[in-house]
């Protein structure tokens, strides 16, 4: 036996052990490698010197398992004590190890309020030799501590590469059975199908499945090697024992199991039963069942029920670099969700770029950053649903959603170029005619979300010039132009008419045509010149505007008229007027100021056709621009009940009708569209109605002709190969004639069936027929006979096929009821006629119905003069065919005539008779006899099936007359009354005489006699009690009771019995003066007996009160 050998690097004692108290003297190595097939022992000290009592050892293999339960041939446990040392010795044996057998162990010691415990590790390693043997402990998980199970096969488990729809509910299966004859690397694909979470645990139930059982001398009938159950269910486990009255453990893994509500045991003679109610994933565990030293095991695993999808998987529509949240909600905590790309499963560890995030029923699949790589289907499931959605990534495109304005600023003024774009995130650069800008004391850059600004304080006549914003990493720019203004001052004193000086760059589109964005700021400054300075005066047709604050006001500075609207508003559309005036003269400019918008939202947006995965969408245009033509429309779309729309497209779609692509069938939908003109978007138009894209199905398959009459052609088929979402509804059956291309229905409501008679066809033509299936998607394709039919009723001659019973005598019993049906063929349709005897048949006696393929012979009740001989007659023109049937209606027979004894010699009687009258209609197949004594008139029967007219009745008793009576018996059972012998037969003595035995009756009195004494008692005062004893005597003796020497009467506290000579006196709660002699007297007339105890009542104490 190879000794423990101890590892390289010892490993330190497991997190959360018992904090040691130094019990232990020597303790096993802590790590230990073994070679399978040895033995190997582990030695363990423990110094008692200092201990009140005697120290318990316990071995334990993982957590919980005590493997104290598991002594037997492979574990052997040893104890030894050394008086002089006062120390224990405890050794633990592995009898020729396994791989099994591999894991973390701990022996702990206790005694009273002190413990220790020691950890240790045990590697096996295979025998070289057994290397072939062995090959399963190739597959140990060396790492996995005291957790781990006897075999993994992690390293074989693949992905799976399919997707497969949940199937359809079939028959239960034995998952045990699928595993025992499977293929190791389907191990996982079965567990996650059929919901088994504890992969490791399943295999180590497995591999114990394997091993033949043995033969048990203490039970009759083992436990099952597995039992099966759905979660919440019970689930009763049953095993036999040979001893009817033997006691049974029950364990559950190891522990033993102590009854309740939750675990019913029970015992019915030799059977034991555990019922376990209402189980859970806590119950999938190893149980077993032990008397004495004998045990039976088996293993129950709970199996989860199957996890739905109760919230769908939305599709994304999103650009390079933004983050993508997959969710779905099933119908289970904790419940095992696959993912899927593709056909490509994800993992954790495998797929950095992805995150798996749990949150009670809710799954989620994250992607920080999506890249075009990303694009693709993304897939879940779970064994009882399947679930997908699409994700779509766009390159990144920059919006401008304000561009730059041309500015003119005054010597000293701030100019302030601003520009918004519609991502927050993106840096740029500021140049002036080409060369960057760099900030100073003056010149500032700012980047506040998506607004970028350059700010030039007291401006100079070197600023002007062209200035450009360049976004980072983007192939656009953004221009705008600064214009210094310059102040003339003419030192020269004169008069001069007053002039307007308007820029006719920058906003205006035109001459005197300024545009204006809804909601951006409109400052429009106008130069004046004039001496003496001129007054200014704005107005709006013929309303002057004054106001020098507010939304819309005018600014007034030398030489400077200054018309500023904040927040440009529709109503702010029009033709604006500048007057300046002075004493020299005055000038005048009408300006139209013009406001664009974005566009209002489409309008009845709806869907007028699908199909299997896309659907046609048509909307209207808006009804106001927004002052700028409509460039085009962008599309989103959503499942129902989600809240994430999914864009169909980021380049503007010019038409108001688009196809929808890349859909689900079967899932409702919803579509909204924006409209875009040069200002930017709308706002998105009401959601569609709900749609479901689906296709019609395919066509039906092998149309065929069933029957052509002269007029009518009947046609069968069977369903479409492929159905889908929509369903199937009905059927359209369609025909023409040969050379026309016009097609008449023949049903005017659809054919649920997959047949029908197309009617009222003309004689001779040649007919087309086509069958088309139709759903909520429309039409199939038709399916098309190969070639035209010809309507005309082919001449087929009449054949009778009989059933087989009918070819021999038909017998049924009177009252029972016959139905004949009897299929023929003929074209056309035959003429079925009945006969009986040769005449035709009664009508009111039978009825008959006639269809195309047979014929229907009904007797409601049957009678003996339905019997005869039936004749069937099927004529097509003057072809026919014939068949005859033999009907016999039977009854039981009447009883047997001229019943008579015949002869009587010895114990024997001879009996001859007659046969019945009648006979029920059938053969009489024996008789019955019965015999009776003329005292006691009691019927016993002395034959049966008696075949002939006569029997002999034997064994009759001496001096008895006896009467017979016989039954006739048919077909149908014996005749319903006998038929009693006219004659008796007397059996005579013989002259014997009874010599009686002479008889003396034994004197059976005697004086009572007490045969069981009476016992002194003491009792609790309050609890009732009872004294006895037993007495014999004859006559039956009087019987006294009394206390102290005085008869106890008819008090009610007591209560007497005599049960067969046993005495009984019942003390209903007695108190302390109810204590005393008590003697009991019985008295009859040869003498008398007495027996007596004492009674001691005592007070209650808490003793007795526990």
């Amino acid at each position: 036996m190879p000794e423990p050998v101890p590892a390289a690097k010892p490993e330190g004692e497991e997190p959360g052990s018992t904090e040691l108290t130094g019990l232990f003297v020597e303790k096993p190595p802590e790590n230990v490698v073994a070679f399978t097939g040895s033995d190997i022992t582990f030695v363990a000290r423990v110094d008692s010197s200092t201990l009140t009592r005697k120290p318990s050892m316990k071995w334990l293999k993982g957590k919980w398992m005590d493997l104290g339960s598991k002594a037997g041939k492979h574990f052997q446990f040893k104890e030894t004590y050394d008086r002089n040392t006062k120390i224990y010795t405890y050794e633990m044996k592995i009898i020729k190890v396994v791989a099994g057998d591999a894991g973390g162990y701990r022996c702990e010691v206790t005694a009273k309020d002190k413990c220790d415990s020691s950890t240790f590790e045990i590697s096996v390693e295979a025998a070289q030799q057994e290397e072939k043997e062995d090959i399963l402990s190739a597959f140990k998980r060396a790492d996995a501590g005291e957790d781990e199970g006897d075999l993994d096969f992690s390293a074989l488990l693949k992905a799976t590469k399919k997707k497969k729809k949940p199937e359809k509910e079939e028959p239960e299966i034995d998952v045990w059975e699928l595993l025992k004859n499977a293929h190791p690397s389907e191990y996982e694909k079965i567990a996650f199908k059929y919901g088994i979470t504890d992969l490791r645990g399943m295999l180590k139930r497995l591999k114990k499945m394997k091993v033949e059982p043995k033969h048990s001398e203490a039970f009759l009938k083992k436990l099952e090697s597995c039992y099966s159950v759905e979660k919440g269910k019970k689930i009763v486990l049953r095993c036999e024992v040979v001893d009817p009255n033997v006691q049974v453990k029950w364990l559950k893994n190891g522990q033993e199991i102590k009854p309740s509500a939750k675990y019913v045991m029970e015992a019915n003679g030799n059977v034991r039963t555990l019922t376990i109610n209402k189980t859970t994933l806590a119950d999938d565990a190893a149980y077993e069942c032990v008397v004495g030293e004998d045990k039976c095991f088996t293993e129950v695993f709970v199996k989860e029920p199957p996890v739905t999808i109760t919230k769908l998987m939305d599709d994304y529509h999103v650009v390079v670099g933004e983050r993508v949240e997959f969710e779905i909600e099933v119908s289970e905590e904790g419940a095992h969700v696959m993912w899927f790309f593709e056909d490509q499963e994800l993992h954790k560890d495998k797929d950095m770029k992805y995150r798996f995030k749990k949150d009670g029923k809710k799954h989620m699949l994250i992607i920080q950053e999506a890249t075009l790589e990303d694009i693709g289907m993304y897939h879940a499931w779970t064994n009882g649903g399947h679930t997908k959605g699409e994700l779509e990534v766009e390159e990144k495109q920059l919006e401008v959603l304000q561009d730059i304005a041309d500015l003119t600023v005054k010597a000293t003024d701030q100019a302030v170029f601003k520009c918004e774009v519609s991502d927050d995130k993106v840096t740029g650069k500021w140049y002036k005619d080409g060369v960057e800008v760099l900030p100073s004391d003056r010149i500032k850059m700012t980047h506040v979300g998506r607004f970028h600004r350059l700010i030039i304080d007291n401006v100079k006549p070197e600023d002007a010039g062209d200035y450009t914003f360049i976004p980072d990493g983007y192939a656009l720019s953004l221009s705008a132009k600064l214009n210094f203004l310059e102040i003339k001052i003419d030192y020269v004193p004169r008069q001069e008419p007053p002039k307007i000086h308007l820029d006719t760059t920058g906003n205006m589109v035109s001459q005197n045509t300024i545009i204006v964005v809804a909601g951006n700021k409109l400052r429009l400054d106008v130069e004046i010149t004039g001496e003496p300075a001129p007054t200014v005066v704005w107005s709006k047709g013929d309303k002057p505007i004054t106001e020098t604050e507010g939304r819309v006001r005018v600014e007034s500075r030398k030489d400077l008229s200054s018309f500023v609207i904040e927040g440009a508003e529709r109503d702010d559309e029009g033709n604006y007027t500048i007057c300046v005036t002075n004493p020299v003269g005055e000038d005048k400019a009408v300006l139209f100021i013009k406001i664009v918008d974005v566009p209002d939202p489409p309008e009845h947006v709806k869907c007028t056709s699908v199909g299997e995965d896309c659907a046609t969408i048509i909307w209207e245009a808006p009804k106001f621009d927004g002052g700028a033509p409509v460039k085009g429309y962008l599309m989103e779309r959503k499942k129902k009940g989600s809240s994430r729309w999914t864009k169909l497209n980021f380049d503007v779609y010019p038409s108001t009708t688009y196809e929808a692509k890349r859909m689900i069938e079967g899932i409702l939908y919803e579509m909204r569209v924006f409209a875009i003109n040069s200002i930017g978007m709308s706002q998105p138009s009401l959601n569609s109605k709900p749609f479901m894209p689906i296709a019609p199905t395919s066509e039906p398959t092998r149309l065929t002709v069933h029957d052509v009459t002269d007029s009518t052609c009947s046609l069968k088929w069977l369903a479409p190969e492929k159905i889908g979402a929509g369903g199937l509804d009905g059927y359209v059956i369609e025909y023409c004639k040969e050379g026309a291309t016009e097609w008449v229905v023949a049903n005017q409501e659809l054919c649920e069936r997959q047949g029908f008679v197309v009617r009222g066809l003309p004689v001779g033509e040649k007919i087309n027929f086509r069958v088309v299936a139709v759903n909520v998607a429309g039409r199939s394709p038709p399916a098309l006979l190969s070639q035209p039919v010809t309507i005309r009723e082919i001449v087929e001659h009449p054949k009778i096929r009989l059933p087989r019973e009918l070819r021999t005598k038909y017998i049924r019993r009177v009252g029972e009821k016959i139905n004949l049906v009897i299929p023929f063929q003929g074209k056309p349709r035959p003429v079925a006629s009945w006969y009986k005897d040769g005449q035709p048949v009664d009508l009111k006696m039978v009825n008959v119905r006639n269809s195309n393929v047979d014929t229907i012979l009904f007797i409601r009740s049957a009678e003996r003069e339905h019997s005869g001989k039936y004749e069937l007659v099927l004529q097509i023109e003057n072809l026919e065919d014939r068949a005859t049937i033999e009907i016999r209606i039977v009854e039981k027979p009447g009883p047997p005539v001229n019943v008579r004894v015949t002869d009587v010699w010895g114990f024997n009687a001879a009996l001859e008779w007659e046969p019945p009258k009648d006979d029920g209609n059938c053969e009489i197949t024996g008789y019955t006899i019965q015999k009776a004594d003329m005292k006691t008139k009691e019927w016993f029967t002395v034959y049966e099936h008696n075949r002939r007219t006569n029997c002999t009745a034997s064994d009759l008793i001496m001096g008895n007359e006896y009467m017979f009576r016989i039954y006739s018996e048919n077909l149908c059972g014996l005749s319903e009354e006998p038929r009693l012998s006219k004659n008796t037969a007397v059996i005579a003595k013989t002259g014997l005489e009874l010599k009686a035995n002479p008889y003396k009756e034994k004197d059976m009195n005697c004086m009572p006699k007490f045969t069981q004494p009476l016992v002194d008692r003491s009792v609790v005062a309050g609890y009732s009690t009872a004294i006895s004893c037993a007495v014999r005597g004859f006559p039956k003796p009087k019987i006294i009771w009394m206390k102290n020497r005085m008869i106890i009467g008819e008090d009610p506290k007591y209560l007497m019995q005599n049960n067969q000579g046993v005495l009984t006196l019942n003390i209903r709660k007695p108190s302390t003066f109810d204590g005393g002699k008590y003697s009991c007297m019985a008295v009859n007339e040869l003498g008398q007996d007495e027996v007596e105890c004492k009674l001691d009542v005592r007070v209650a104490t808490d003793m007795d009160k526990k």
